[in-house]
């Protein structure tokens, strides 16, 4: 299930519903009392459960009459118990609102107490406050919810203002009564688990790796088209190709095991080879844009092998645009190219509906006559014919818009019908161009129907889809495949309300249908047995049929395994050879690497002493040579060899001495394998162990070569002392001579810090606390010069760097993708050793001019913010992201020392000159308490002025809209450049002098967009201000505005001028007044009326407005590879 944001799940989506001390958001609930951390909880869980729940629910009505309301004096009160579905509910209510001002009001599990662990249950329903004056007045919310121990109970936090129900004269409460009603719809829920897609329906599903259910429909639509998946398969790939970096093979893979595979199917290989991490796969995106992108990305992979042009040969169709004039000869063309269509939903009962709107003629007269070549203004009419349509048609459903009003996106959940044949030569094919081909009967079947169920930031998709146009539907929703009927593909889709019959003597009640058709993929019928093909393994290349049953067969080998992992033990033996091989290379504390060692797989059932003879088998050390000792784990979180194990404790079986030896109860037992070996290199017998015998392991450290290695291993007695032994480790050390001078230390830990603490060589090892297992590590003893020669003269000096070292790979702010340099750095280095060694590697005097900026690992991008001067106290701290570490660091080189900067505030300002067209980009730096003044000021010395005494003024500028002059006074530390243009500017004379029935309105560029027969207005270019005269007519105004801007006859004459009010065109004519459309209005700012300059957008695009695009609500699809 993919889970987003919080969704709004009635229609009277303006209605503001309040978890306490939580952030605003729309739609039902859980109860929550007093302070908490909100549950994310949308739409979605409908579209969730529709696989786990039965079709046919039971429904009910419960009515709660409370008398003496307001005289209520308990925060919270319950209603009787009532049953529906064999569930018992009550309805909860908080007569003066749950920490809010709102009626607060929850259907809850009345027995969620006693219910056994794991219980569910889903309901939709209905929570009723009646008006017993006027019925049109109830206040009536629904909504619907899974149930279970975490959330035993759902609903409204902000029903309805107290203020209101409170009201005698608003009708809620008469008699001191109110009346609740709750409307209730339970579906039994089925065991999810225990069902098998391909033992049901033949088929197969797809893993969700965290959104992307969106991909997974798309997938198994496609996949579902056999000739694109023929095309597929037939993709030339070798056997060298590693499918994370080959799209066809990541493809070919994917459905390969979508059409043999018993279970589900992973996607990561396929998003690996379009060059997602992690963070991609758990951005939700578009289905439609996902469509494109691919498509795209084949299409070109396609170019030049066998299968070139499948995919314009499947979805490719073309219209034709037309502009024709209606009082002379003059018509304008142009044919495109499309691989889906949009059609509206909104205002359309039907597909039909959407393509007559689609090909809708528009006039084009009066303010927006058209400019034909030869002739000037002409009435026209303009609109779209098809050419010819694709054999595989996909109709993209326009269920989200942008609402204006409301300044954000909605999804819209209108009934829409769309049917199982479309016929789009209907009406003496009406939808058809002149040209088209009359032969190709134009006559579809519909294939698949894609379903989002959630809101408009989020949501859950599946799909519908009939793979042979067969009459049986079979729904795809992630892992989950099931057989459906015809209703549930069609009708359920549509959209609008479900009603609910709740029943004998009972109103219906309705329920706003979240889950509705997307997209939908419809097929040609005399296409229709070229397209439904036979794809069979000979499609498929030997080198992936070979490739995917290995992989189907390791697969298989690693679940029996699994199986049977219950009657078996991990045996992992550690030897001398091991500690040798990684001490020093893989690892510098402890003695190994238990993961790395030879580990056997042995029956719990076998004796220990019978393993010996496998171990004798496998490393050819005869049983009469072994010792095993048993690990133990410290206090201090090391682990060491800690006693050899008995011989009653042999005779036992594996699975009984790995449960002695491992209190974690998991399948492994770890032995380290003592043998002792003659001069001959062959084993010889152990000596008996006796109490008195302390087994101690010995490393060497060589300060000059920072090398830390294994020597070996030796018995001492407890009574003993280091000295005793000194000789026996320099012939250990190989190449010391027997006199030499050494240090001896004992590694203790090295969590969570380094402890290795210098040996007295000549107390004895008890006093010392030496016993079994315990690590010495030993050295030359430094010399007086070895501080200086070398860097890390002493063991505990060197473990200690071991422990902390981090090699950073550093990149310079500007390239935020390519490393520059590494350094090996200590994670305990201050700020300044760490500026220090970057200012050494970049040649730079002054480590004061490097500005570092940490590394967000989830982005893998800059964080916004760079690190102050000394803000940190060690290299770790830059490094920690949240619970993960990076190893990446960005840099600037400043040209002036960072502390300086600090206390100065840099804008960057466009300064655009009176005359001049280029805006002249400054960064202007000044003391953070300095003010817009202070920056005019500063600005005056840079650029050229128009004449000496020009005044200038700061505005904001955000999507060629001004937003804000700045005042001259205000304080530059919290003005923001990074999302909106600073621009600063001369002030023209005649605002200066404009008169007090003058205004000062906005002037914007714009064109308009038609997506569809949807128009759309596109600000650009730069905005200004101008100044009108009361009772002036645009027909002036236009000469002034035509001076300012400098811009020819021939190209004015196109220039259209509409009044636009929060985004809405009025086209003005010559003698309109201007300022009697520019009165004071309560409008949410200025900027929202304007008046528009309507012409084509020639202006070059400046680099500072780069920007500007940083508010988005996604990020976009991109496959990289």
């Amino acid at each position: 299930m993919t889970m987003m944001t919080p969704q709004p799940l009635d229609q009277q989506e303006d209605e503001e519903m309040l978890v306490p001390h939580s952030d605003v958001v729309e739609g039902p609930q859980p109860l929550v009392e007093g302070p908490q951390t909100m549950e994310v909880a949308t739409a979605d869980n409908a579209g969730t459960l529709e696989n786990q729940v039965s079709d046919e629910p039971q429904a009910s009505r419960f009515t709660w009459a409370i008398e003496n309301f307001s005289r209520l004096n308990m925060k919270k009160i319950y209603s009787d118990i009532f049953v529906v579905g064999g569930y018992k509910w009550r309805v909860l209510i908080f007569p003066k609102g749950n920490n809010v001002d709102y009626l607060s009001m929850y259907l809850d599990v009345a027995d969620s107490a006693n219910l056994q662990y794991g219980w569910n249950r889903y309901a939709q329903f209905s929570l009723a406050i009646v008006n017993h004056v006027h019925n049109k007045y109830t206040v009536k919310k629904d909504t619907q919810h899974q149930f279970n121990q975490r959330e035993s109970d759902w609903g409204f936090t902000s029903f309805m203002p107290l203020s209101e129900l409170y009201d005698p004269n608003k009708g809620y409460l008469v008699n001191d009564t109110c009346i609740v009603e709750a409307d209730v719809a339970v579906r039994k829920v089925v065991d999810y688990w225990a069902y098998d897609s391909k033992k049901e329906t033949g088929y197969v599903g797809l893993k969700n790796q965290g959104a992307t259910c969106y991909m997974n429909s798309l997938l198994q639509t496609l996949y579902h088209i056999p000739y694109f998946r023929k095309a597929v398969y037939h993709m030339p790939t070798t056997e060298n190709d590693n499918p994370t970096g080959s799209i066809p093979l990541a493809l070919q893979s994917l459905f390969y095991k979508l059409q043999y595979n018993d279970t589900s199917v992973a996607t990561k290989e396929l998003t690996k080879s379009f060059g997602w991490d992690t963070y991609d796969s758990f951005m939700q995106h578009d289905v439609q844009e996902l469509n494109r992108v691919l498509c795209e990305k084949l299409e070109d992979k396609m170019k030049g092998t066998v299968v070139e042009g499948t995919i314009q040969q499947l979805f490719e169709g073309h219209h034709m645009n037309y502009i024709e004039c209606i009082n002379v000869d003059f018509k304008s063309t142009r044919k495109e190219s499309f691989y889906d269509l949009q059609l509206d939903v909104k205002g359309c009962k039907d597909v039909y509906a959407s393509f007559d709107k689609y090909v809708e003629v528009e006039r084009l007269e009066g303010d927006n006559k058209y400019h034909a070549e030869d002739h000037g203004l002409q009435d026209a009419k303009k609109g779209v014919l098809f050419i010819d349509f694709p054999p595989v048609l996909q109709l993209q459903l326009k269920r989200f818009e942008y609402d204006f009003m409301r300044d954000t996106m909605v999804k819209i959940n209108d009934r829409y019908e769309f049917p199982l044949e479309l016929d789009l030569d209907r009406d003496n094919g009406k939808y058809l161009s002149p040209e088209a081909d009359k032969r190709v009967r134009n006559l579809y079947m519909l294939h698949s129907v894609l379903v989002h169920s959630g809101g408009v930031h989020g949501g859950h998709y599946y799909a519908f889809i009939r793979p042979t146009l067969s009459d049986q539907w079979y729904k795809f929703d992630d892992e989950r495949v099931t057989k459906e009927d015809v209703k549930r593909a069609l009708e359920e889709q549509y959209g609008g309300e479900e009603e609910t019959n709740p029943g004998y003597n009972n109103t219906p009640f309705k329920f706003t249908k979240y889950s509705n058709a997307y997209m939908l993929v419809y097929i040609r019928v005399s296409d229709k047995d070229k397209i439904i093909c036979n794809v069979d393994e000979k499609d498929i290349a030997e080198h992936l049929r070979i490739r995917l049953k290995k992989e189907q067969e390791e697969k298989e080998d690693k679940r029996r395994y699994k199986a049977q992992a219950h009657l078996y033990t991990i045996i992992k033996v550690a030897r001398d050879e091991d500690l040798r091989e990684q001490i020093g290379k893989d690892i510098y504390f402890d003695l190994v690497d238990h993961d790395k060692v030879r580990n056997f797989r042995i029956q719990k059932q076998m004796p220990f002493n019978l393993f010996k003879e496998e171990v004798a088998k496998e490393l050819g050390v005869p049983v009469q040579f072994q010792r095993f000792w048993i690990w133990a784990k410290r206090q201090n979180h090391t682990y060491r060899p800690n006693r050899p194990l008995t011989p009653q404790e042999e005779a036992q079986t594996v699975g009984a001495l790995r449960e002695v030896s491992n209190k974690a109860h998991n399948a492994e037992l770890k032995l380290f394998l003592e043998v002792e070996y003659g001069p001959d290199l062959h084993p010889i017998l152990l000596p008996e162990k006796i109490k008195e015998d302390i087994l101690l392991f010995f490393k060497l450290y060589d300060p000059e070569k920072e090398e830390l290695r294994y020597v070996g291993r030796l018995f001492v007695k407890s009574s003993g002392k280091p000295i005793e032994i000194l000789t026996k480790l320099n012939e250990l050390a190989g190449g010391y001579a027997p006199d030499e001078d050494i240090e001896l230390f004992e590694e203790i830990k090295y969590e969570p810090s380094v402890m290795c603490e210098r040996l007295d060589k000549r107390a004895s090892f008890r006093f010392s606390q030496i016993e079994d297992g315990d690590i010495i590590c030993f050295q030359k003893r430094p010399q007086p010069e070895s501080e200086e020669r070398f860097r890390f003269p002493d063991v505990p000096l060197f473990l200690e760097y071991v422990k902390n070292r981090q090699v950073v790979h550093f990149r310079a702010l500007e390239r935020p993708k390519e490393d520059e340099f590494f350094l090996e750095l200590s994670k305990n280095h201050t700020y300044d050793d760490v500026v220090e060694r970057v200012a050494q590697r970049l040649g730079l005097d002054d480590p004061s001019k490097i500005r570092l900026t940490p590394h967000n690992c989830y982005s893998q991008q800059p964080k916004p913010n760079p690190i102050k001067y000394r803000a940190v106290d060690h290299l770790l701290d830059m490094l920690v992201h949240y619970n993960q570490i990076s190893d990446i660091l960005y840099y600037e080189v400043l040209d002036i020392p960072l502390p300086e900067l600090q206390c100065l505030k840099t804008l960057k300002v466009a300064f655009h000159h009176a005359t001049k067209d280029e805006a002249l980009i400054l960064n202007i730096r000044l003391p953070k308490q300095s003010t817009v003044g202070d920056v005019l000021n500063e600005i005056k010395t840079k650029v050229e002025l128009s004449h000496p005494s020009a005044e200038l003024r700061l505005l904001e500028v955000f999507y060629h809209k001004i937003y804000k002059i700045f005042p001259i006074n205000e304080k530059i530390e919290n003005i923001n450049d990074q999302y909106w243009t600073l621009r600063a500017e001369e002030i023209p004379e005649e605002e200066k002098n404009i008169g007090p029935n003058d205004s000062l309105i906005h002037v914007y560029h714009f064109t308009k967009e038609s997506a569809q027969n949807q128009v759309q207005v596109q600000n650009f270019g730069d905005p200004f201000f101008l100044g009108i005269h009361e009772g002036e007519r645009l027909e002036d105004v236009k000469l002034r505005i035509q001076r300012r801007l400098q811009v020819p006859d021939e190209e004015f004459s196109k220039w259209k001028f509409a009044f636009l009010s929060l985004g809405r065109p009025e086209y003005l004519e010559d003698s309109d007044i201007i300022s009697s459309r520019f009165q004071r209005r309560e409008v949410y700012g200025a900027w929202e009326q304007y008046l528009g300059l309507e012409h084509s957008d020639t202006t070059p695009k400046r680099a500072y407005a780069a920007n500007q695009n940083r508010h988005t609500f996604e990020k976009p699809v991109k496959i990289y590879n």
